[in-house]
C-alpha cells in the first residue's frame, strides 16, 4: 500500500518533535498540518484566520509560539522580506522563490544549486557562507492582466 507523501512528512515531523520533547497538542497538530499541506507560504495571520473557526480560543500568539517551536525543531523555515510580516515554509528542500510584487504571492521554483555564488561571496567578503536564498520578483499570471504597462 502506497504511503501518502503528506502523511509521511507529518509522521517524520512528529518523530522529530518527540525527540525534542515537544508535546503534540490539537492546536500544534492543526498548525503543523496546515503548514505541511500549504504551498502558499502563509503568514502567521493567514494561519490564524484559517484555523480559528476550528479553534475559537486560539490566539495569534499561539500561532507564533508554535511556529517558533517548529523553526527550532528544524521543521519550518521563516521567510522575511524586510517588512513586518514573515512567511513560513515547511518545504525544506533546496528551492527558490518567486514573489509577485502586486499580490505578494510566493511560488517555489527549482534551479540547480549555486555553489559558485557562495564561493564568490566568501572570497570577496571573507564570510563563512552558510547558505543562499534566491528570490525573483515580478508579476504573477493572475495579476498580469491587472497591471498597466
Amino acid at each position: 500500500m502506497a504511503v501518502n507523501p503528506l502523511e509521511a512528512r507529518f509522521e517524520q515531523a512528529l518523530e522529530k518533535l518527540k525527540t525534542t520533547g515537544v508535546r503534540m497538542t490539537p492546536q500544534r497538530h492543526a498548525i503543523l498540518s496546515y503548514l505541511l499541506d500549504s504551498v502558499a507560504h502563509p503568514s502567521a495571520d493567514e494561519i490564524y484566520r484559517a484555523l480559528v473557526p476550528r479553534f475559537p480560543s486560539m490566539s495569534v500568539a499561539t500561532i507564533y509560539n508554535n511556529l517558533r517551536v517548529f523553526i527550532e525543531a528544524g521543521l519550518v523555515r521563516e521567510l522575511t522580506y524586510g517588512d513586518a510580516s514573515s512567511r513560513f515554509d515547511a518545504d525544506l528542500s533546496e528551492h527558490y522563490h518567486a514573489q509577485c510584487r502586486v499580490c505578494g504571492k510566493i511560488v517555489d521554483f527549482s534551479y540547480p544549486e549555486l555553489p559558485e555564488v557562495e564561493q564568490a561571496a566568501a572570497k570577496e567578503t571573507g564570510f563563512q557562507v552558510e547558505g543562499l536564498r534566491l528570490e525573483v520578483y515580478g508579476v504573477c499570471p493572475d495579476c498580469k492582466p491587472k497591471v498597466k504597462h
